[in-house]
């Protein structure tokens, strides 16, 4: 493969910026632009340890001074040749190293491509290239230590063990078709069935970790509601930890929906500060509520905001009655508690205090029971197992291997011959080839590696 570089870390000035090059022939360009303190070549640099010299722009003169670092194949990320210039993080010096790579030789990397080239070299199956993408883009510590967990192989584990016992079934039959005169034993119903049960319990356990998986991923879809001057934009503000919305005394002052995401017990809310729900003569306020009505309809977790300083109202009752038929978890607040509390202040329907949580936006005080009422709806895990699938391409293929194994069951059941199992059987290989690549095609391998960043 051709050599490749790109710049590895941001594009705002930095303390410390990264320039990484991989690809056959990359020692010999890394010399046109970096010259060791010590004067050794660089093809000469100890392996896989940081020497200090000089950075040169493509004239050759110094641009700034830094460490280098060589990584032999195929002991490397990429399995290549592969090497790395640490320097200062401005942008200008980023650049100059960059230009003087492009001039020896390189080439600018595209999006994900060292990654690719891990994938390609078998450094990386597909589940674990994911992982690097789902690592840069995590939002909390679960969703991070789960895509180290799958980085380091746990979802391939589970996949291969699958695959291998399929495997097993698949080449013992061709076995003993291919090969009649030798003594291979034959696999007989009860053994096809177990096999095929146990496959069937991994990707069950597996696939049951979808809800979970796009949480840690993606977060919860969070709609506010409740009626104007409710405290809405308040809570908003006060999980942001800025303000964020225009918070007024003037009921309707939020006319269209406002987005934020936050951490909220841990979990990654996106939140949506809706217009204050109310019939309305207003066309402006009344588009408002129609779009808190829609964001209502596509949320994971409603948090119905009632003024809990004051008596409630019809419209509370109303807000209230939209959230349950929602279908959505519902957390109850009532808010302002700093103006004191209501002694008859609408809950749930139900009247028990016990239903709902009392807040002040302004103080902070009960914000804490909020995200406890959070974390308890959605129990991400600490992530460490990895074991989660957390994008629709690895839950789509796996759905189709277990589809596939749940026919092949069916075949055996019904007395059918070991030959119609295993045509649904290869079928669930081929499906969990896709997952870990292994026959995977090129249209799904660059789609993958599109949403990587450049230098990653």
């Amino acid at each position: 493969m051709d050599v490749i570089a790109a710049i590895a870390t941001g594009a705002a000035p930095t303390a410390i910026g990264v320039v990484r090059v991989s690809g056959q022939g990359c020692f010999d360009l890394c010399a046109a632009v970096f010259t060791p303190a010590l004067e050794q070549s660089f093809a000469a640099l100890e392996p896989r340890k940081m020497t200090y010299g000089s950075l040169l722009d493509r004239q050759g003169r110094c641009i700034d001074r830094g460490l280098a670092v060589r990584f032999p194949g195929p002991h490397s990320y990429t399995g290549e040749d592969s090497a790395e210039f640490h320097c200062h993080g401005s942008p200008v010096v980023l650049r100059e190293v960059l230009s003087a790579l492009f001039a020896a030789g390189a080439r600018q990397a595209g999006p994900g491509e060292f990654t690719k080239r891990a994938f390609l070299n078998g450094r990386l199956d597909l589940t674990e290239a994911e992982a690097v993408a789902d690592l840069i883009e995590s939002e909390t510590a679960a969703a991070a230590r789960n895509a180290a967990a799958q980085l380091g192989g746990s979802l391939r584990r589970d996949f291969e063990a699958v695959y291998d016992r399929l495997l097993d079934m698949t080449s013992q039959f061709y076995a003993v078709v291919d090969y009649p005169d030798e003594d291979i034993q034959d696999l007989g119903p009860a053994e096809l069935a177990a096999s095929l049960r146990d496959c069937a319990a991994i990707l069950d356990r597996l696939l049951a970790t979808c809800d979970r998986g796009r949480v840690l991923k993606s977060g919860v879809r969070t709609a506010i509601i409740g009626r104007p001057n409710a405290g809405k934009s308040s809570l908003l503000n006060a999980l942001a930890g800025y303000e964020r919305c225009l918070v007024t005394d003037i009921p309707g002052t939020t006319r269209d929906t406002v987005e934020e995401s936050v951490l909220c017990g841990g979990v990654r809310l996106r939140l949506t500060d809706t217009a204050g729900i109310r019939d309305t003569a207003d066309t402006v306020e009344r588009l408002g509520v129609e779009r808190s009505r829609r964001a209502l309809e596509s949320a994971d977790l409603i948090l119905a905001v009632i003024d809990g300083s004051s008596a409630p109202t019809a419209e509370d009752r109303a807000v209230l009655d939209l959230a349950r038929k929602s279908g959505a978890p519902v957390i109850v607040i009532l808010s302002k508690l700093d103006l004191g509390a209501a002694p008859d202040a609408l809950v749930d329907g139900t009247g028990s205090p016990s239903a709902a949580i009392r807040l002040s936006a302004r103080t902070g005080e009960g914000i804490s029971l909020l995200e406890d009422a959070v974390a308890s709806l959605f129990p991400a895990g600490d992530g460490a197992d990895g074991a989660v699938l957390t994008n629709e391409r690895q839950q789509e293929a796996a759905l189709r291997a277990r589809r596939a194994i749940s026919r092949a069951a069916e075949a055996l059941e019904s007395g059918m011959t070991p030959d119609a199992v295993l045509t649904d059987a290869e079928e669930a290989l081929s499906a969990l080839g896709e997952l870990t690549g292994r026959t995977a095609g090129e249209a799904i391998v660059s789609r993958i590696f599109q949403r990587f960043c450049v230098g990653k």
